[in-house]
């Protein structure tokens, strides 16, 4: 694959012909398997996030290094889609409003949010939040959240031992769920 991207990246159109159903497979199977993490009925399929993020990957202008870099630019592009499309779902329950904070959705009746089921504006933010702190955490989050990278990848991709992704994945994960939901740590226990 790396092969083909460097060869497709020196204008071989016959490598892109030959590794569109490589890249595109891939990018399906890495969508579904984020998508079966989003709310029941959500109204933005696999097959549309991977055809949009492919268009504008193969319209990008990126020396592709190799396999796992193509993979982590098209991890950016999937949180590009998912994020656009849950702010525009947004502003239409909201009547037209371009803007809003994370605790408009309490008005939106989106039901109780779990800790298995955080919507994607709320992941955005937290990322932008933990990129603000630590830049490399955020970067592991969104490729392996929304990129599917395994921990083998993002080791392969960050230069880091596969222990280093498990650690600071953890780390950043508990970070996150502390940035979404503050009130659950402050709240009393029931007596």
């Amino acid at each position: 694959m790396t092969r083909l991207l460097s060869a497709w990246q020196s204008g071989d159109t016959r490598a892109l012909e030959r590794l569109t159903p490589l890249i595109y497979e891939e990018l399906r199977n890495r969508a579904r398997r984020y998508m079966k993490r989003e709310r029941p009925g959500h109204t933005l399929q696999a097959t549309a996030v991977v055809h949009e993020a492919f268009v504008k990957l193969v319209e990008m202008n990126v020396s592709w290094q190799d396999r796992a870099h193509f993979f982590a630019v098209a991890a950016r592009q999937m949180r590009r889609i998912l994020v656009d499309h849950a702010k525009t779902r947004f502003r239409e329950k909201r009547g037209g409003t371009t803007t809003g904070s994370l605790n408009d959705f309490d008005v939106l009746e989106l039901g109780p949010v779990t800790a298995g089921d955080i919507d994607v504006l709320e992941i955005d933010e937290a990322l932008q939040r933990l990129a603000g702190n630590n830049p490399r955490l955020a970067e592991m989050v969104e490729l392996h959240y929304f990129g599917g990278l395994t921990y083998q990848e993002l080791s392969e991709t960050l230069k880091v031992s596969e222990a280093t992704v498990d650690r600071e994945i953890r780390l950043a994960k508990a970070w996150i769920l502390r940035q979404i939901r503050p009130q659950r740590n402050r709240e009393p226990e029931a007596s």
